[in-house]
């Protein structure tokens, strides 16, 4: 079987193709709330129930999203569901969203933090992420208690690691060395 960013290729490109420079942002947000519930185990098996016609698969995916799709999006959910390639719809908003943050010069951002950061910690540690990485960047936050203390954080390719568990690791390396 071709790779699922083989599959979702075509999809993304097609998406963006169709949005305006304007729609794009919310095109985005509603393709995330699609992928989010494609993701679920539960709906693929639904979906992959040869008993259960597209309409209904269609139906269920748009009411489980919060409804109210822009017509794109809705031909873009029809035409998934009708080539089988639902599995494919997280993919698809990954790349849809790299297409966007291509036009835009955003990047995405994962900060991995041991505890749980605050709204203003939060806008300091993405303006110094910024001027670090020399870009725009559009962050999320996961909480990882295996770190102990620090932030992680990565950029595409790049990582920059100030976690106490890092430079644990560090110091055993030297140590052992």
């Amino acid at each position: 079987m071709a790779e699922l960013a083989t599959i979702a290729r075509p999809y993304a490109e097609a998406l963006y193709k169709a949005a305006g420079a304007d729609e794009t942002a919310a095109l985005a947000a509603q393709v995330s709330a699609l992928a989010a519930v494609a993701a679920d185990p539960d709906l693929r098996q639904f979906a992959d129930n040869p008993k259960v016609e597209a309409a209904q698969v269609f139906e269920v995916v748009a009411a489980a999203s919060g409804g109210g799709l822009d017509p794109k999006i809705g031909n873009l959910l029809h035409t998934v569901i009708d080539n089988g390639r639902l599995a494919a719809l997280p993919e698809i908003a990954a790349q849809f969203q790299a297409l966007v943050n291509a036009r835009t010069g955003v990047s995405d951002l994962v900060i991995q933090s041991a505890f749980a950061i605050g709204a203003g910690q939060m806008a300091d540690v993405v303006a110094a992420l910024e001027a670090r990485f020399g870009r725009k960047l559009n962050a999320r936050v996961e909480v990882d208690p295996e770190l102990i203390g620090g932030i992680r954080a990565v950029v595409g390719d790049e990582v920059l690691d100030t976690s106490v568990k890092a430079r644990l690791e560090q110091m055993k390396v030297a140590l052992t060395a």
